[in-house]
């Protein structure tokens, strides 16, 4: 009596089934194109800066006027990036070449706040976190 009931049971479920999915596809709205904005650079915050400044405080034993001087390089290099960003957003090549001479800018700023030990151990740090973010990215 089971045996003779699941033929019924099968073709009650398929037609269910079929039902619903017709029903489906005629309340599915058909999709329109809209044309989506490129997505904006990210923007370095301002926290960056302090953040930043904090770490290397502690990391490089800065002075009182070092650290306000440092904090000033990475708050005026962070808000340069930022410029550049909104005004090269998708010229990715000129916007490279920004951010490379604002880094250097900075750079030579911080050769002439620190201390040439304090200089070294930054360059160092700064190597050891670019072969961290390489080998994240390997991965």
């Amino acid at each position: 009596m089971y045996a003779s009931r699941l033929p019924l049971a099968l073709a009650l479920a398929a037609s269910l089934l079929a039902g619903c999915a017709r029903r489906n596809k005629a309340n599915i709205p058909t999709a329109k194109a809209t044309p989506v904005a490129p997505a904006p650079a990210p923007v370095v915050a301002s926290s960056a800066a302090r953040d930043l400044t904090d770490v290397l405080t502690e990391e490089l034993n800065l002075t009182g006027d070092q650290r306000r001087k440092v904090r000033a390089v990475f708050t005026n290099t962070a808000e340069q990036a930022n410029a550049a960003k909104e005004r090269l957003g998708t010229n990715r090549p000129a916007l490279l070449t920004e951010l490379k001479r604002i880094n250097t800018a900075s750079d030579q700023e911080l050769q002439t706040i620190l201390t040439v030990t304090q200089y070294k151990q930054l360059k160092a740090k700064q190597r050891q976190v670019q072969a961290q973010m390489q080998a994240r990215k390997a991965q």
